[in-house]
């Protein structure tokens, strides 16, 4: 009994996952192939930033120009999961025609909303309706938020209609083209690495560094001087002005004071790696005001492998905790989305033994946002993958508990 209900369901639940695969194919098609696009465009036509219709007229033909199509692409396509059970004589192959059911609720509101029946916009258009955001893009299921970026941030990309999957998938759940993105410890290897790769991938990197020099990197055999700003740790207020036109922050300077256990070397370890850190996030957090500041802006913080794994340095493993707690903690009630950059090993001026490289790490950080990985994991050590999932969970799950915002 229990392996037919499974399935029943799975076969259920299959064709629908199939329908929203195909939608968001079909979404991501229209924004590259001329002939969709010319239908696909009457959808971009109709809204203003705050998601309210240009019209009444623009608005009823996009259904007919866009979702109609959409919808009617997807019924068609959605009955291949029932064809292939029933010529395959699968038990319950009744089952799979499901997505068929579910696409027709698609068609039905594409209809409704095109022939301007009362309401229908309002119960079947959900991602467009007017008003604040109260709650950050979706990290596995499309919000508000999430399909706002796609409007106003970059049409071509955030595509999904439901499942973000697609998006993680094409590395499209994250725009970087035209983000103005600032790096702490700028002048250190990862930190210079990071630059080039946003620079690489359509942002405009700021370096952030403590040392008086303009950072250059080097791009295809040419050197390119990135914007530097000059800060020092316990100045962090003097950086507010220009946090405020600042869309992403990644906090990465560190220290590492190795075998040191003086009470300078405390002060100092947690200074740096803990409460600096700590005071930037809060006041770039002071800068999240807008519904545009709330979907665009974030904070990537370094909190390192250090979380979870001995990195034969006490000091910086305790101050990186701390800070990787304190992350934790604030992400409950953060006015944008934080990531953590949890990483193992690479070779730096901090770390000179480490296994990795700072370009290939850079790399892997930025693919990881890209697919809207709020825990970016790269390491070489596979206890990682399993022992920071459980831990960030129960450590969230513990502050939720015992703690209140206000």
């Amino acid at each position: 009994m229990l392996i037919d209900i499974i399935t029943a369901t799975s076969l259920l639940l299959g064709s629908i996952f199939w329908v929203e695969i195909v939608r968001d194919c079909y979404h991501a098609l229209s924004h590259h192939w001329t002939p969709l696009y010319r239908l696909h465009i009457w959808h971009h036509r109709v809204f203003r930033p705050d998601l309210s219709p240009v019209s009444e007229e623009i608005y009823r033909k996009a259904h007919w120009y866009n979702d109609l199509p959409e919808a009617l692409f997807m019924l068609t396509l959605s009955l291949v999961p029932g064809i292939i059970c029933f010529w395959g004589n699968l038990p319950y192959s009744w089952m799979a025609w499901g997505g068929s059911l579910y696409t027709l609720t698609f068609l039905g509101g594409a209809i409704a909303r095109g022939a301007g029946v009362p309401y229908a916009d309002e119960l079947t258009d959900i991602t467009h309706r007017q008003g604040e955001f109260v709650t950050l893009p979706g990290a596995w299921f499309v919000n508000r938020p999430y399909h706002w970026r796609h409007h106003f941030d970059n049409q071509k990309a955030y595509y999904s209609g439901t499942l973000t999957l697609v998006d993680k998938l094409m590395g499209t759940a994250l725009s970087l083209k035209g983000k103005t993105v600032a790096v702490t410890g700028a002048s250190g290897t990862l930190g210079r690495s990071l630059l080039k790769q946003l620079h690489l991938n359509g942002a405009k990197p700021i370096a952030l560094t403590s040392k008086y020099q303009t950072i250059t990197l080097e791009i295809e055999g040419e050197e390119l001087p990135i914007k530097t700003l000059t800060w020092q740790v316990g100045q962090e207020s003097e950086l507010i002005n220009e946090l405020q036109s600042i869309d992403i922050l990644i906090l990465n300077h560190g220290i590492n004071v190795h075998e040191e256990r003086t009470p300078e070397a405390i002060n100092k370890s947690y200074e740096v790696n803990t409460f600096s850190s700590w005071r930037l996030m809060e006041l770039f957090f002071t800068t999240v005001k807008t519904n545009k500041d709330k979907v665009c802006k974030e904070v990537w913080v370094n909190t390192s492998e250090a979380e979870v794994n001995p990195a034969v340095s006490p000091l910086y493993e305790l101050s990186k905790r701390a800070l990787g707690d304190l992350v934790t903690l604030r992400r409950l009630d953060a006015p944008c989305v934080v990531r953590k950059l949890i990483l193992g090993p690479f070779k730096s001026n901090l770390n000179p033994i480490g296994v990795m490289s700072g370009d290939w790490v850079a790399k892997q950080i930025i693919k990881g946002a890209k697919a809207d990985n709020r825990n970016i994991i790269i390491t070489i050590n596979p206890v990682t993958f399993i022992a920071f999932p459980i831990k960030e969970f129960f450590v969230s799950l513990y502050f939720r508990l015992f703690s209140k915002a206000k």
